[in-house]
């Protein structure tokens, strides 16, 4: 039998797209910035994974990395899931030269899946987030030639309604995430689905905020020191997620014990939950520091 050749691996260009592409991408992200919450279409190309699981985040991160840059890649906190893992593993074979790392202090770029790290960031840093759904007024009017007419006027009369829908129904605003944000005092944009927790995080940040969604073919940005404020009625307070127990005291990581974090709930076999921190980045290091802390206050 013929032995059969091996093929030769793929050589791509640094970054896999094309110069041409990658330029294009930067003049969107360039008008979004300029414009902060403004959606800016572009030209989403095919990439080696499936529409859905975040080539618009992809595409963002490919057209700002260089060779000097470090990577980080989280999916709900977890640097080991199977997007972050793999998205990992394609940054680290088609743009050579670019580090990885697990630690939000140390990356340069973050691209995320529906979080945003505990851990503040700085303003030589950049986030990126993985885009679904990129319009909040998609929920209230299918056209989307008419959401970019309320859009541009500021016309947000209806997703109002439909937060005091929520109101009569429920007695409060159930939308748990993809909470409706006004950037800059203009455009509300949809977050991507980050919880409530993170929502404030926007607000005034120090770094710089890129939304890429792939099958929608939208950029948006808020800038570093914008003001990002969720919709919430003044006789009704928007609230993050309440992780107090049944006795009304705040629950701690099981793993960390921080109790200012966002929390997983986790079963366990024996039926029993438990708690932990979505940001395993930040819990690793909170779980480290505090032997040093108990050391120090034993000391005193």
């Amino acid at each position: 039998m013929r032995a059969r050749r091996r093929r030769k691996p793929a050589s791509y260009g640094f970054g896999f797209l094309d110069e041409n592409a990658k330029k294009e991408l930067r003049r969107a992200l360039l008008k979004a910035v300029a414009i902060p919450g403004h959606q800016v279409p572009y030209a989403s190309r095919e990439m080696p994974i499936a529409r859905g699981f975040g080539t618009g985040g992809l595409q963002v991160t490919l057209a700002l990395l260089g060779d000097d840059d470090t990577v980080k890649v989280i999916d709900q906190g977890s640097d080991v899931s199977v997007n972050a893992a793999n998205l990992r593993k394609f940054f680290a074979l088609v743009c050579p030269g670019v580090r990885e790392t697990t630690r939000t202090a140390d990356a340069t770029v973050i691209q995320t899946r529906h979080r945003i790290p505990e851990q503040r960031l700085r303003d030589d840093q950049i986030l990126v987030f993985q885009v679904p759904y990129p319009d909040a007024l998609v929920v209230v009017e299918p056209s989307a030639a008419k959401r970019r007419e309320m859009h541009g006027a500021a016309n947000y009369a209806r997703l109002w309604t439909k937060l005091y829908e929520d109101m009569v129904a429920f007695d409060e605003i159930t939308i748990s995430h993809r909470y409706p944000t006004r950037i800059a005092g203009h455009y509300v944009i949809d977050p991507s689905p980050i919880p409530r927790w993170d929502v404030p995080k926007l607000n005034m940040a120090d770094c710089l905020y890129l939304f890429g969604a792939g099958r929608e073919k939208r950029i948006y940005a808020v800038p570093p020191h914008t003001p990002a404020e969720p919709l919430s009625f003044s006789d009704v307070p928007f609230r993050v997620e309440d992780f107090t127990d049944e006795h009304g005291h705040r629950r701690a990581c099981a793993r960390c014990r921080a109790t200012d974090t966002f929390l997983d709930e986790l079963p366990g076999a024996d039926g029993v939950k438990t708690y932990q921190c979505s940001d395993i980045d930040h819990c690793t290091e909170t779980a480290k520091a505090e032997p040093c802390e108990r050391s120090s206050k034993s000391a005193a």
